[in-house]
């Protein structure tokens, strides 16, 4: 039976109760469809999907609310399978439950240009709610669903007009919970209190190497109610057992609920079930017609879906996602005529409408320096009263991120309407709830830390960029320039490899001005992340009108010319602090009748999607003569040095030092800047 402390209030209850021959029939065409969709492409993991069918018809059968009819339905549950492998589950759900992804598209299971690709992937399919295969991900990913939810919830409904109210669920299994973002994420959802999100453990026990108790034996249950988590556990094949979960689990909005279902990896393969060998590999036809059998499907009809659970389950499932859609219609229309303004903010908040006064910044004042990463958090006081989807954090480096708006308030358990998150030391859960939060909708997240320390959070970053989520990192203390704290803490390699993350776009201002119009690029920016890599050190504020350089605006180009002489001969390209540098040199080389170019290129990524005419006009052909300059690995710069020119990079770990001394030691000053184009004469 379900074992658990009962709540007082029910938040939720089933929209019906299926009897237990349909829900036994969707399970085991569940199964079907997944043991056909891996055979066929003789490739997949049906162990999960045929393990949690029987949770999985309860929840969709029962609870879950959404429309078929429109994915994108804003006040739909979320539905999160972060055991991505799992894959063919999904699918089955969509087809059964009559989304749009035919029965053909399961047979193409895995192949070039389905919609069924081996994990799941928000831009390929819809219905799926994030791209999940990276274990971990999508329990933090749905931590973000429900802060986002609990956050616009209270911002925007009114005691009659419940606008925002909807649930996140996830299917998790062992190998999810053993990775460690899973720990940083879920630490953080008790401490929230986010009782909106519902976590099912597939708690089968089972891993690629075969039983968990090769590597885990700690007590889960134990280690969720130490977080604040309600804790349950129930039978996974147990219908009954499995609905009364899940009526405690809404009962309880005070804390998330972690329910751990006892399940049979691969149940119903006489001979497989239950060991590793079904994790991850096809049944075979020999046991593919022995499961049919025992499941009394056809074993002749492969991905056969009965005509009864066409018309119980397909027909039900999109007259009641009209319905519910059509009621959540009008109650934005009650909530539009009692709250206008209330509502219209709602709606600006839903499309990322960003008016375009909020973006006009006040000019940083001339001669006056200032750190990359202070200028930022001037900009952020400007922006947050004004672009009102906004919602930060850091992760526990706020005072030197510069990422607390001054006058917002701090989300939390007690005031969820709160804009600024802290994160505590998770980086990596910071990271993937952010891409949580963009997916949910109604929020544009941004958060801080450490430039070294997106090595903590890489892999979400790498999974927003493929999703191309529209989300912003505010990374300070950009290079060696950070000083004492040594090498563990100074990026040296992180420019150039992030460089090499496709969809992911840095920008490396080399003062308040470009800081500034580096913001306006990341809130326009939709297709992709955007990374903000800052200084600690103060830097100066030149008066570009007085000494002839060029606007700021320039940036959004990536690469532009900001000074020259006429008849230049050799061109300095350089990135955020080692402009400055540059431009000491051109002053030195000046006097000795060089003539120079100097190109700020705060991002290469902006600049290799300029027209080949305007790369031209900035880096002519003709001239090869060129010096990049920048205090991190070179590697990310010989497209735009060419095979003549040259690189004044950093390919080795710095040091414990002042940060001026460092760039002395290490070789960036504006003696060896020029030093280096005098030897390229």
């Amino acid at each position: 039976m379900v074992q658990g402390t009962p709540a007082a209030v029910a938040a939720r209850q089933p929209f019906r109760r299926l009897d237990d021959q349909t829900l036994t029939l969707l399970a085991h065409t569940i199964r079907g469809l997944a043991i056909d969709g891996v055979q066929q492409a003789n490739s997949g993991h049906p162990g999960m999907p045929m393990g949690m069918a029987d949770v999985a018809a309860v929840l969709w059968g029962e609870w879950l609310r959404h429309n078929p009819a429109n994915p994108d339905w804003f006040n739909r549950d979320r539905f999160v399978l972060s055991g991505g492998h799992g894959s063919m589950l999904i699918y089955s759900l969509l087809h059964l439950f009559g989304y749009e992804l035919p029965i053909e598209e399961l047979q193409n299971f895995r192949q070039w240009g389905s919609r069924t690709p081996g994990h799941p992937e928000n831009f390929v399919t819809r219905g799926v709610e994030t791209t999940t295969g990276p274990l971990g991900q999508g329990i933090a990913n749905a931590v973000g669903m429900a802060i986002a939810e609990r956050h616009l919830a209270a911002r925007y409904n009114l005691p009659d007009w419940r606008l925002v109210d909807h649930y996140t669920y996830v299917f998790a299994g062992d190998g999810d919970l053993e990775e460690g973002i899973s720990h940083e994420a879920c630490s953080l959802a008790g401490h929230l209190k986010l009782g909106k999100l519902i976590l099912c453990y597939d708690d089968n026990r089972i891993t690629i190497d075969g039983p968990t108790e090769l590597s885990f034996s700690e007590d889960v249950l134990l280690r969720f109610e130490a977080y604040g988590w309600q804790v349950l556990s129930a039978n996974g094949h147990d219908f009954d057992q499995i609905r009364q979960a899940f009526q405690r689990a809404h009962a309880d909005t005070t804390r998330p609920t972690l329910i751990a279902f006892r399940t049979i990896i691969g149940k119903g393969s006489p001979n497989k079930a239950n060991t590793h060998h079904v994790h991850g590999a096809p049944l075979g036809e020999e046991e593919v017609r022995l499961t049919k059998e025992a499941l009394g499907l056809p074993v002749d009809r492969p991905f056969y879906v009965p005509d009864a659970i066409r018309e119980t389950i397909t027909t039900a499932a999109l007259a009641n996602g009209r319905q519910w859609e059509e009621q959540w219609q009008q109650t934005a229309e009650g909530l539009r005529a009692q709250a206008p303004d209330r509502w219209a903010e709602f709606a600006e908040r839903l499309k990322d409408s960003i008016a375009p006064e909020a973006l006009e910044l006040p000019a940083p004042e001339p001669g006056k320096p200032i750190a990359t990463r202070a200028a930022s958090g001037r900009v952020l006081d400007y922006l947050a009263p004004r672009v009102p989807q906004l919602m930060g954090g850091s992760a526990d480096l706020t005072p030197s991120n510069n990422t607390f708006p001054r006058d917002e308030k701090a989300f939390s358990a007690n005031d969820p309407t709160g804009r600024y998150i802290h994160y505590g030391v998770r980086e990596h859960a910071m990271g993937a709830i952010m891409n949580g939060l963009a997916l949910h909708g109604g929020i544009r997240p941004y958060a801080g830390t450490f430039f070294v320390f997106t090595d903590y959070m890489r892999p979400a970053m790498r999974m927003a960029a493929l999703m191309k989520l529209p989300v912003i990192y505010v990374l300070t203390h950009d290079s060696i320039g950070l000083g004492e704290d040594g090498p563990t803490h100074q990026p040296v390699e992180h420019l150039a490899s992030l460089r090499a993350m496709p969809g992911m776009t840095l920008i490396r201002p080399m003062d308040a001005a470009e800081t500034a119009e580096a913001w306006k690029v990341a809130l326009t920016h939709r297709q992709g992340p955007v990374a903000l890599v800052l200084s600690r050190q103060k830097l100066p504020v030149p008066d570009r009108a007085a000494e002839g350089m060029a606007p700021a605006h320039m940036l959004a180009r990536g690469g532009y010319v900001l000074i020259e002489d006429e008849g230049f001969d050799t061109i300095i390209i350089a990135s955020g602090s080692e402009v400055a540098l540059a431009l000491e040199a051109k002053k030195r080389l000046n006097a000795e009748g060089h003539r120079l170019r100097i190109v700020s290129m705060p991002s290469t990524e902006l600049f290799a999607a300029q027209s080949e005419a305007y790369r031209n006009e900035v880096l002519p052909p003709e001239v090869t003569r060129r010096l990049a300059v920048e205090a991190g690995a070179s590697l990310s710069w010989y497209p735009w040095v060419g095979p003549q020119g040259r690189i004044l990079g950093l390919d080795r770990f710095g040091a414990s030092a002042p940060g001026a001394v460092l760039f002395e030691k290490l070789g960036f000053t504006p003696e060896a800047v020029a030093e280096a184009v005098r030897e390229m004469a």
